[in-house]
């Protein structure tokens, strides 16, 4: 499809990629949400905690949008919770999915997740078509949004499955790596490593044979996490490998629902690769936005519902 053009222009500050990045973060409050918790258990012996919330109005959906966040995320995320108020708010039942040792219990088995985890997402989907929805739209943001056109690209889907949205997507992992190992970034990278490695060491404890404390001190990037635990823990050969058997935009020519990107082009997380023009031009299912502000997962507007939160709710309540 021909590239959407962009409507967002937000107040002065919010022009700044990081202050778009940050500000909500530390300042967005969400919290006239109620959120039900279900636990999926897997085929493999493990599990996903799913967080549901409802229209207000009590009224049985047919309609169900699934979220899933980005690293270190879960499903409390100001971003997760502020879109799942505004589909709440216009008719959608949403699940909001806590990523493999994200909903704040260390999960039994040694793996956990990654940018590539579209069989658990499959899993996911499954369990909610068995609720009897008929109409199922997904909606990730950025390691969320790169397992989500994964998922889509790579298999037939379900015929309930009808649209995606997804944000400040990492579309070439290896590409994005390198962005966030720029000097601009290293805040935001040494708070990924701190959170990746507290995890790490929670794993270790459980699995002492499979890890040690002292390779996860070694590790100083988020590269040497990844040829440490994500790539060994979940059958590639090393970062490189993952990297590249799982980043989504290898995917983008098979996807056969209408799914709409929204990355920023001052997303600080973002390299070139992560733009995929091209792609978008030649499959009319794939909807590519690329506003000039909005860093990364930002996106505020004045008042409680933020930029891509509108963009969204359009964009599924068309299919």
């Amino acid at each position: 499809m021909p590239l959407i053009e962009s409507t967002y222009t937000p107040p002065y500050f919010f022009k700044n990629g990081h202050f778009s990045t940050i500000y909500p973060n530390l300042l967005r409050k969400v919290n006239d949400i109620l959120q039900t918790r279900e636990r999926i258990e897997l085929e493999d012996g493990d599990f996903i905690d799913i967080d549901w919330s409802y229209p207000s109005n009590g009224e049985s959906n047919q309609k169900v949008a699934v979220l899933i966040h980005g690293l270190e995320g879960n499903a409390q995320r100001q971003y997760i919770v502020g879109l799942a108020r505004h589909l709440n708010n216009n008719h959608w039942d949403v699940a909001a999915v806590n990523l493999r040792n994200c909903s704040g219990v260390v999960n039994r088995l040694y793996r956990s997740y990654n940018a590539g985890v579209s069989e658990d997402l499959s899993s996911i989907i499954t369990h909610i078509i068995e609720k009897e929805y008929n109409t199922i739209s997904i909606c990730g943001f950025s390691l969320g949004g790169n397992i989500t056109l994964k998922y889509l690209g790579e298999r037939a889907t379900p015929t309930q499955v009808k649209s995606a949205v997804v944000v400040s997507v990492p579309c070439d992992l290896y590409d994005s790596l390198k962005e966030i190992n720029k000097p601009k970034n290293f805040v935001y990278q040494k708070r990924f490593i701190k959170s990746l490695k507290e995890k790490l060491h929670e794993r270790q404890q459980v699995f002492p044979e499979q890890i040690s404390k002292s390779d996860i001190n070694a590790c100083k990037s988020l590269i040497d996490i990844d040829n440490l635990y994500t790539s060994k823990a979940h059958g590639y050969t090393d970062a490189i490998d993952y990297y590249t058997k799982c980043s989504s935009k290898q995917f983008l020519k098979n996807i056969q629902v209408p799914t709409l990107i929204i990355n920023a082009k001052n997303d600080t997380f973002l390299g070139n690769a992560c733009y995929p023009i091209k792609e978008a031009q030649e499959n009319n299912n794939l909807f590519l936005e690329t506003p000039s502000f909005g860093g990364h997962v930002g996106f505020y507007l004045r008042g409680l519902t933020y930029y891509n939160e509108h963009k969204t709710v359009q964009f599924l309540n068309k299919w």
